[in-house]
């Protein structure tokens, strides 16, 4: 029987709205062990997926918190060192156990760059997340969206990679995301865009036709959709430039 809203049962229901962000944090956790599992195993095919549903769990969490009014310091710290698990020490696993340990030492020596690259990305966004007022762009390519690329690509094609040459690719994939995570390049956040909830439909429409490809051709869809958001951030730095450089239109007369 309910107490009331000061009662044992409203106590109770608000402790569990607090602990659901960080049960799904605790999702998110298990999902980059669960990869590096498999992908020492050599589960290539298994261990790449765990990588995508990381990534919708890291975007639950926080949204939930946010509109439950939970958010925490706690559940901040914790939701990095869950994104160090997941979307730092994950793919460099992954990406090892699919062609660069045939390169001996610079294999893991690559797959350490992006680990650091990833812990440093998460450590500047959580400092600069009280100070950057535009919430549009991040500085450096998200955590979440750099794992996605090795993910994506080793989901597409989840042969092990044989010889030094084919290793090389491997090496690209790990080294380009952990290179554009500490840059100052901008990238989109999908946090400010809206995906529909307004009078026209059309984004909502857009949306679903999304997941309807994810769901007939996930490796194809995802592969694409990884290094579209990659290759975003460099269009958008050539049609800023390129718009800065056209001519002042004259004023009519």
């Amino acid at each position: 029987m309910p107490v009331g809203r000061f009662g044992r049962t409203g106590r109770k229901a608000r402790r569990g709205t607090y602990l659901l962000p960080s049960l799904i944090t605790v999702g998110n956790l298990f999902c980059g062990y669960a990869c590096v599992m498999y992908a020492m195993r050599g589960d290539l095919t298994t261990a790449a997926p765990f990588i995508g549903v990381a990534v919708v769990l890291d975007m639950l969490d926080g949204r939930i918190a946010r509109l439950t009014g939970t958010t925490s310091a706690f559940g901040v710290e914790f939701d990095s060192l869950a994104d160090v698990v997941s979307f730092g020490l994950a793919p460099a696993v992954l990406a090892s156990a699919w062609g660069p340990s045939e390169l001996g030492r610079w294999g893991w020596a690559a797959g350490f760059l992006y680990v650091a690259a990833a812990a440093i990305r998460l450590a500047r966004f959580n400092i600069q997340t009280g100070t950057q007022t535009d919430k549009t762009y991040f500085i450096g390519m998200p955590s979440p969206a750099a794992a996605g690329v090795p993910a994506a690509t080793i989901f597409f094609y989840p042969y092990p990679l044989m010889g030094k040459a084919e290793a090389m690719a491997a090496i690209a994939v790990v080294v380009i995301p952990a290179i554009l995570m500490v840059s100052t390049i901008r990238f989109r956040s999908f946090k400010t865009i809206n995906f529909g909830w307004e009078q026209s439909y059309i984004k909502l429409f857009v949306f679903a036709a999304l997941l309807v490809f994810i769901a007939t051709e996930p490796s194809w869809a995802l592969i694409i959709i990884a290094y579209s958001y990659l290759a975003s951030a460099f269009v958008g730095m050539a049609l800023t430039r390129f718009r800065g450089r056209r001519p002042a239109q004259s004023p009519e007369a």
